[in-house]
């Protein structure tokens, strides 16, 4: 299972915001990805 597909499966019934935007920090989500997801968009400064 890929971190794309965790990430499908859990938000946002388990996993929140934060969590994919620590994901995004750590290299393992893209930013795409985050926004896809999510619907917002993602900023370095957040």
């Amino acid at each position: 299972m890929t971190v794309l597909e965790m990430c499908e499966g859990y938000y946002p019934r388990l996993w929140g915001v934060e969590r994919l935007r620590a994901l995004v920090r750590a290299g393992r989500l893209a930013k795409k990805e985050f926004e896809a997801l999510t619907g917002e968009v993602y900023g370095d400064g957040e």
